[in-house]
């Protein structure tokens, strides 16, 4: 190489002369050229020559060397190197080509030739090396050699100190300033990035910044730079721990060699059992509070501002749906929401929301969250199993709705039954069904099983009016108004805005004061709807088995028999039985006018039907006071409240000594 360059040096001082000969005569000469020419003598030259420099190129070596075109890269500083390729190539084939002329000229060299003149020299390529003899005077006259080009050495970066990083950051963590140690470790993690020690140091500045997802990527480097660090293992399972992971704690702690204490272990072990316990909680327990307590436990174990996992908020929110109230589904709803708001096509998220809206009863909104969820993932078994189980119940229930329209009251609650069975841990949907069962139940006059689904429906939701209505309605038929009437007046106090209870607790009332008296039709053993043959034949039946002629010695038959013949006498007459029905008899006309003497129309005291008054006083009379012969009468008002006083000498006609009763709509009395 050396040599070759030193060739190339010599060459490129040779002198670049024309010669004066036309092709013509270069022809002539190469043709009558003899083997050993004549020297032409050398020129003077004021620089000693080498020793080996002792001939110079022939002409005609001259003559048969074109010269090259000119070319862009014809700079005497271009590198070979950094030339395009097509320009390396064709240099290196004119190099060779003047490698092989320079072999012919060494052979040649012991005996004397033309005079030839250097071949030109290619830009950038090496120099051919020149014959011994060659004054290279006259081209250093013209310009001095180019030396060769130097490989330029890129700058190398000056040497970091990555331990003096390393100190500066343990430093400020010694002093609780975090984010300057996290910069000092980063420095150094930047300039040695295959240091597990920086890692580990900068993972445990980010768990004191509570920065623990960074904390979790530099522990997991450092951990897999250096396999089986006790010490990187520990505080990897810290993290996991304090990020809601235990599995993956307690995974790493088991394989921490030499085994670690029952103390180190105990965070991730507890919280695992806790989420195990919310799990088994929800997957056999019939109430989410259970799991609601374990999952509060779980989260005492998070890291400081680390959010709770998403697979918690999803196993809280089915812990509210069990729990089934008002307040529980709202809380459902609310999970849902929170993480529909960071993901809007998460499935899970939206079928919990659609199982709550469910829950409240909003069936047609729940429909379209299982299908949206359905859309996002196209095989998620929850969507499909509840989108069918909403439809099916759905039409189960239209099709009791139905039957109970139409008074098919059996087929009804058959549907109804059925319908119950889809979904029994649906206390909202449950609850209803209840209900409804038991409105057929007392049409089908079976009012203790309309008792007992009213008392279900109300377990599964204590807030349910209807309910409590339906019940009351069941217990009065039964013939317990007294409970009925109790209820009542509880619905009214609780909810005074509940449309229509105020006349549901003056009809109770009116109930059981009628249930106090003699009850004709249980006399008879007759429906309170039986027509007049029912009545007729039932009194026959009864008269012979009850007459006193049959019954010797039985001093109860004959006030049994006089019970019936009462029974058979009111119910019998369409206007007595009416008057019976409705309560009026509870006012006993014997009373109308009586015990005081000189009261009511003329000197006997005359006894006049209530109703025949009441008509008197239906066109809105005004007072009437002392008027004729009515001298028992003090002021009447001729609104539909109104009432009776007791003047001088005058008694009261419905007795009792100046009681007054008013406000009765449409004159019932109550």
């Amino acid at each position: 190489m050396f040599q070759i360059f030193a060739k190339n040096k010599s060459k490129s001082a040779s002198p670049k002369k024309k010669s004066p000969e036309s092709d013509s005569e270069r022809r002539q000469q190469q043709g009558s050229a003899s083997p050993s020419p004549s020297p032409s003598p050398p020129k003077k030259s004021s620089l000693p020559r080498s020793p080996r420099q002792t001939s110079r190129p022939s002409k005609s070596q001259t003559k048969h060397r074109k010269t090259p075109k000119a070319s862009r890269y014809d700079q005497g500083d271009t590198h070979p190197l950094n030339l395009p390729p097509e320009e390396r190539e064709r240099r290196r084939s004119a190099y060779a080509e003047r490698e092989m002329s320079d072999s012919q000229d060494n052979m040649d060299i012991d005996h004397e030739g033309p005079q030839t003149s250097p071949p030109p020299q290619t830009p950038g390529a090496f120099p051919a090396p020149s014959p011994n003899g060659v004054d290279h005077r006259d081209s250093m006259e013209d310009a001095s050699p180019v030396p060769p080009p130097h490989r330029v050495q890129p700058e190398s970066k000056p040497a970091v100190d990555t331990e003096a990083f390393k100190a500066a950051g343990n430093k400020f963590f010694k002093l609780r300033d975090y984010p300057k140690a996290i910069q000092e470790y980063s420095k150094a993690i930047d300039a040695a990035p295959e240091n597990a020690t920086y890692l580990a140091n900068r993972s445990a500045a980010y768990i004191c910044a509570d920065r623990y997802h960074e904390a979790l990527e530099d522990s997991k480097r450092a951990e897999e730079m250096e396999p089986g660090n006790a010490k990187y293992q520990l505080r990897l399972a810290r993290i996991y721990t304090a990020l809601g992971q235990p599995v993956e704690a307690v995974d790493i702690l088991n394989r921490i060699q030499p085994p670690v204490t029952a103390k180190d272990k105990a965070p991730a072990v507890t919280m695992q059992q806790h989420v195990q316990q919310a799990e088994s909680a929800l997957r056999e327990g019939t109430t989410g509070s259970m799991a609601l307590h374990a999952l509060e436990q779980a989260e005492r174990g998070l890291g400081a501002g680390v959010d709770k996992p998403r697979k918690w908020k999803l196993m809280r929110g089915e812990a509210y749906l069990k729990m089934g109230n008002v307040n529980s589904l709202g809380d459902a709803q609310n999970v849902a929401m929170a993480l529909l708001r960071i993901n809007n096509q998460d499935p899970e998220a939206l079928v919990l929301r659609g199982r709550a809206l469910y829950a409240q009863g909003d069936n047609d909104k729940a429909l379209q969250h299982f299908r949206q969820a359905l859309n996002c993932d196209p095989d998620f078994k929850d969507a499909v199993k509840y989108l069918r189980m909403v439809q099916r119940l759905d039409k189960m229930k239209e099709q009791g709705n139905v039957a109970f329209k139409a008074n098919r009251f059996r087929e009804a609650v058959n549907v109804y039954g059925q319908a119950l069975e889809i979904d029994p841990n649906n206390k909202g949907t449950n609850s209803k069904l209840l209900q409804n069962r038991a409105q057929a139940s007392i049409k089908l006059k079976d009012y203790q099983s309309a008792i007992d689904d009213c008392t279900r429906a109300l377990t599964l939701d204590p807030s349910y009016i209807k309910a409590r209505r339906t019940k009351a309605k069941a217990l009065g038929e039964s013939g317990n108004w007294e409970d009925a009437v109790r209820d009542l007046k509880a619905i009214a106090e609780q909810n005074p805005a509940e449309p229509g209870i105020q006349k549901d607790v003056r009809s109770a009332e009116l109930e059981l004061k009628k249930s106090k008296r003699k009850d004709y039709y249980k006399i008879l053993g007759v429906e309170k709807d039986a027509d007049d043959n029912q009545i007729k034949k039932a009194y026959r039946k009864l008269a012979i088995v009850h007459h006193p002629d049959k019954n010797p010695g039985d001093e109860a038959a004959a006030e049994r028999f006089k019970d019936i013949g009462e029974a058979y006498e009111t119910l019998s007459d369409p206007e007595k039985r009416a008057r019976y029905d409705s309560g009026e008899d509870l006012i006993d006309p014997s009373e109308m006018f009586g015990g005081g003497g000189g009261g009511g129309f003329g000197a006997g005291g005359m006894q006049i039907d209530p109703e025949m008054l009441f008509n008197m006083m239906g066109g809105g009379m005004g007072g009437m006071g002392g008027r004729g012969g009515m001298g028992g009468m003090g002021g009447m008002g001729g609104s539909p409240g109104f009432s009776f006083s007791t003047g001088p000498g005058g008694g009261n006609p419905f007795g009792g000594g100046g009681r007054s009763r008013g406000g009765f709509e449409g004159f019932q009395f109550q």
